[in-house]
């Protein structure tokens, strides 16, 4: 967080990923109870934090549910991607039966297939009680049902081997299946998270894919954190809608181009690094769309939270290479925050050096001997800096991957 980091405030909550309401529900709880000064007595102090926790109690649950309503909706839209691709897989047709026949929730339609298929299968029963313990019984009936459903008969002692022989008489004299054809491509939904190990790349050849609602309400801000970024209008960026389609956006004049020029883009340019940050259905539209979408060195997607996102997409961003710079490789090993923030690739080590005079907060690059980096240059002679001074405390992560990359990329005169 950064030093004016405000509770009280509701933008401050939303620009670290908060959703609206909950970024207001926080505010105002923090308004209502705020801290109270330390020369305040301990037990009104305490107090005062009891009350502000017991106000913001609604709202924590409130967020369970939502995240637990997320987790239902992404566990069963991969199940039905999987059901679509025609997957070898039975139990995600199973899921799907049980969540619309039977009307489970996510955790006792999986546990249904599972009885379903160890029934088939000619297996045991055998339930594995793992997991959360508050639906375990719901989870077990689930199995129960499934393993009855396909038909075990767990009061029978005979049971698991006339399953086992019969599954095994129905393998010798099924027909043999035919694979399907390798699609030779990994489908948008499965590619990596960003990380920091490959090269930088010019923003040149780079293609960013968001959907649209990023244009119109910044639901996440990556156009915001884009547009932080030095060299970023060079990159490409094309918006999708599940139902407009892929449709190339410009920065610069915040309108979306007709649709026709998608494929013309991707044909007239030479992409190395591709990022996708999309949610379903527009996750689903891009994924039928691959043959359009051209082969890159990385590709990689954002996912999960807003949070984990937005740090993803910062990570992809640091990654961007503006004309004449020389920047190096590598995965940077980060140190705890607690002992003061550290970063180190190959011989350098980047440390947080705390505050600077008379504002601001100093970055220092130490060599293999543990010294300031001095005597380093760039590719075209300039002079690195063995110390520079942020103005932003939240930049440190940012600038400390900068100075590494540059020094690790830097010649000693």
């Amino acid at each position: 967080m950064s030093d004016d980091f405000d509770p009280g405030n509701a933008g401050c909550w939303a620009a670290r990923g908060r959703p609206a309401h909950q970024a207001a529900a926080l505010a105002d709880a923090w308004q209502r109870f705020p801290d109270l000064p330390a020369t305040a007595p301990l037990d009104d102090r305490m107090a005062r934090t009891r009350e502000r926790v017991a106000a913001l109690r609604p709202l924590h649950e409130a967020i369970a549910a939502e995240t637990e309503a997320e987790r239902q909706r992404a566990n069963f839209a991969h199940a039905e991607r999987q059901v679509a691709q025609g997957t070898g897989d039975p139990r995600y047709a199973t899921i799907l039966h049980a969540r619309d026949v039977l009307g489970y929730d996510w955790s006792a339609a999986y546990s249904y297939a599972d009885g379903v298929h160890a029934a088939r299968a000619g297996w045991e029963y055998r339930f594995f009680a793992s997991g959360r313990e508050r639906d375990l019984d719901q989870r077990r009936r689930a199995y129960d049902r499934g393993f009855r459903d396909g038909g075990g008969r767990s009061d029978d002692i005979f049971d698991a081997a006339r399953r086992s022989f019969a599954a095994a008489e129905d393998r010798r004299t099924a027909a043999p299946m035919v694979p399907a054809a390798p699609a030779g491509r990994i489908l948008p939904s499965l590619w990596p998270n960003p990380s920091d190990a490959p090269a930088p790349v010019s923003w040149q050849r780079r293609l960013i894919i968001l959907s649209a609602s990023e244009a119109t309400t910044g639901a996440i801000g990556h156009l915001a954190q884009l547009q932080a970024m030095p060299g970023h209008d060079a990159a490409a960026i094309i918006l999708v809608h599940a139902k407009a389609g892929l449709t190339p956006y410009r920065p610069s004049e915040g309108t979306m181009a007709d649709a026709a020029e998608v494929d013309h883009l991707l044909a007239t340019r030479d992409f190395h690094d591709i990022l996708l940050a999309a949610d379903d259905p527009d996750l689903d539209y891009v994924d039928r769309q691959l043959a359009r979408l051209p082969i890159a060195r990385n590709m990689e997607r954002t996912r999960n939270s807003a949070i984990q996102r937005r740090a993803q997409f910062r990570i992809w961003l640091a990654r961007g290479r503006i004309p004449g710079m020389q920047a190096a490789a590598g995965h940077i090993r980060w140190g705890k925050v607690a002992a003061g923030l550290s970063g180190r690739l190959g011989e350098f080590t980047a440390r947080y050096a705390g505050p600077a005079e008379p504002r601001g907060h100093r970055v220092v690059i130490e060599d293999a001997t543990g010294a300031p980096a001095f005597g380093y240059h760039s590719a075209d002679g300039q002079s690195l800096m063995a110390e520079i001074t942020i103005s932003n405390k939240s930049h440190l992560r940012a600038a400390m991957t900068t100075q590494l990359r540059s020094f690790a990329a830097a010649l000693r005169f």
